[in-house]
């Protein structure tokens, strides 16, 4: 099935045609901005030589069909702000293990095992950054990542 233009429909003004000209000529974004700026320019309806197919404007630059649809799908939603990239919808997650944790946890397999071991495992060392308090809740595994790194 091959998609048409009529679904989502790209209808420029003449001053985001100028935009769009103007930031493909300066040729300093990124590839992908520039490749869809030239799509829309492409599957624009009111440009000269009307509407053409998603297949032909993909042939052309050497890209999927779906590619051509789901770039006129965006700009229906973010207009010429799709040229550049979103902001996160959430902020990043703070590390829970930072360089303070980290000492804590090698300063705690540095010291005596406790009564009953002959050494500390990594679970030992998981429960006991708990048990101290150190950190709300630690695998394992977060224990051995953080020996691995400072050997």
């Amino acid at each position: 099935m091959s998609r048409t233009t009529t679904v989502h429909p790209v209808c420029l003004t003449s001053e985001e045609r100028t935009q769009l000209l103007a930031f493909i000529s300066k040729g300093k974004a990124p590839a992908r901005s520039i490749l869809r700026a030239h799509i829309l320019l492409a599957t624009d309806l009111n440009q000269p030589g009307g509407k053409r197919r998603d297949v032909d404007i993909a042939t052309s630059f050497h890209i999927h069909p779906a590619t051509v649809f789901a770039i006129r799908k965006e700009f229906t939603t973010r207009g010429i702000d799709l040229l550049h990239r979103k902001k996160r919808q959430t902020p990043p997650v703070p590390a829970k293990i930072t360089g303070e944790v980290e000492a804590k946890i090698i300063a705690l397999s540095c010291s005596t095992p406790p009564e009953g071991s002959a050494g500390w495992s990594l679970q030992l060392l998981a429960d006991k950054t708990v048990e101290l308090q150190i950190l709300d809740s630690i695998s394992h595994e977060a224990v051995r990542r953080v020996l691995k790194k400072r050997n």
